[in-house]
């Protein structure tokens, strides 16, 4: 089990229920996705489209890990999208429900 990890200075805590901000809009694109932030006016890469998916699935499951097993994401990948995920609660694309 992941503990809860800490990007920058927001709290991200994979047990939680999370959501795509309503503020972002996800563009799709072959590598994945550009998520814009209306309120920021920032711009992020969603670099896979499992990774799009999982952003997508957040509202839809109960947890962070859930939302993982839905997309498909490998056991030897987990980490790495936790990582990204952690990034994007920090940079506000995500947050918790």
């Amino acid at each position: 089990m992941t503990t809860p990890g800490k990007a920058g200075s927001v709290e991200f805590h994979p047990e939680r229920g999370y959501r795509c901000s309503p503020r972002v809009a996800l563009r799709p694109e072959p590598f994945g996705a550009l998520a814009y932030d209306f309120g920021t006016r920032k711009l992020s890469f969603l670099k896979t489209p499992t990774l799009v998916e999982v952003v997508r699935g957040l509202e839809d499951q109960p947890d962070v890990h859930t939302a993982l097993d839905a997309a498909g994401v490998p056991a030897d990948q987990r980490a790495a999208y936790l990582r990204a995920l952690a990034g994007l609660a920090e940079a506000g694309t995500i947050e918790p429900r």
